[in-house]
């Protein structure tokens, strides 16, 4: 499998968002990106890309792509998720670890940043077409995007 790092653009999306602050937790983060979808379907939005990302340090958020008009309740947030610049790379979680590519893509980004490429990365976010969980050809074309800022 090929795996490659690229500059690219991202499209904005509005989605429907679940923060927390806690320790990595696999099984909270796959309850609360579900929880989500569920909410979504309950509502019946028609749903479009699956995010999660670590917006801070210990901070986790999941949030599903949504069309249509909906009022958030509980904990969910409504939140754009504005059109960017992006340093991003696809590979399959199974055939690739995500700590090679995580690490690969951190310090491509520090040699672009040396050469003048960009000025800064901002956070990591995982995308996934659909949810991981629950379909495996999502889980095995896993999108890793960095917002980067080249002014």
């Amino acid at each position: 499998m090929l795996v490659d790092f690229r500059f690219g653009r991202a499209k904005a999306a509005k989605v429907v968002a679940v923060r927390w602050v806690g320790p990595w937790n696999e099984a909270r983060i796959k309850r609360e990106l579900e929880g989500v979808g569920r909410w979504a379907k309950a509502h019946k939005l028609r749903t479009g890309r699956w995010f999660f990302q670590q917006p801070r340090e210990r901070t986790w958020e999941v949030a599903v792509e949504v069309f249509g008009r909906a009022r958030p309740e509980g904990r969910m947030t409504r939140r754009t998720y504005k059109a960017s610049a992006v340093a991003e790379v696809r590979f399959d979680p199974e055939q690739v670890s995500p700590r090679v590519v995580y690490h690969g893509l951190t310090d491509w980004l520090r040699w672009r940043r040396k050469e003048g490429t960009i000025r800064r990365a901002g956070i990591y976010r995982e995308v996934y077409e659909d949810n991981p969980w629950k379909n495996p050809k999502a889980w095995h074309d896993t999108l890793v995007q960095v917002v980067v800022h080249k002014d």
